[in-house]
C-alpha cells in the first residue's frame, strides 16, 4: 500500500499520541485532527489493512513496526524541515505549517542534505 499524504497524518498523529498516552482511540484522532470520527473510522480501516496499525479488543490502536517506522519517519521530516525553516527565520506557527505540507514530498536525499547542514 503506497502511503498518500493523508495516510501519512494519520500514522504521525498516532505516533504523536502515543507518545502522551498508552490508550489512544480514534475519537483521540479525531479530535486531535479536527476530523470526523466516520473518517477516521475509514482512515484507520485502511491503515489496519496495509499492516501500519492493529487495534485490541477494547477499541486502542497501535502502531505496528511497520507503522511505527513510516510515523517516526515522518514526524522526523516535520522536525527537521520546522528546524530549518525557524533557523532562516520563519516564525514557528508557520514554519509547522510548511513543514507539515513539504514533509510528504522532500526527498531522501534531499532530508539528508538538511540534516548534514543542520549539524554543522
Amino acid at each position: 500500500m503506497a502511503l498518500h499524504e493523508s495516510a501519512e497524518m494519520y500514522l504521525e498523529t498516532i505516533y504523536l499520541l502515543t507518545q502522551q498516552s498508552d490508550c489512544v482511540r480514534s475519537i483521540d484522532v479525531a479530535e486531535h485532527m479536527g476530523y470526523s470520527k466516520p473518517s477516521v473510522s475509514r482512515a484507520v480501516g485502511l491503515l489496519k489493512q496495509g499492516g501500519y496499525v492493529v487495534t485490541d479488543e477494547d477499541g486502542f490502536l497501535s502502531l505496528t513496526d511497520k507503522g511505527y517506522e513510516t510515523a517516526a519517519m515522518v514526524f522526523e521530516r516535520h522536525t527537521v524541515l520546522t528546524r530549518l525553516l525557524t533557523i532562516m527565520g520563519v516564525d514557528e506557527k508557520t514554519a509547522a505549517e510548511d513543514a507539515c505540507r513539504i514533509e510528504h514530498v522532500i526527498s531522501d536525499q534531499t532530508l539528508d542534505a538538511i540534516k548534514r547542514f543542520l549539524e554543522k
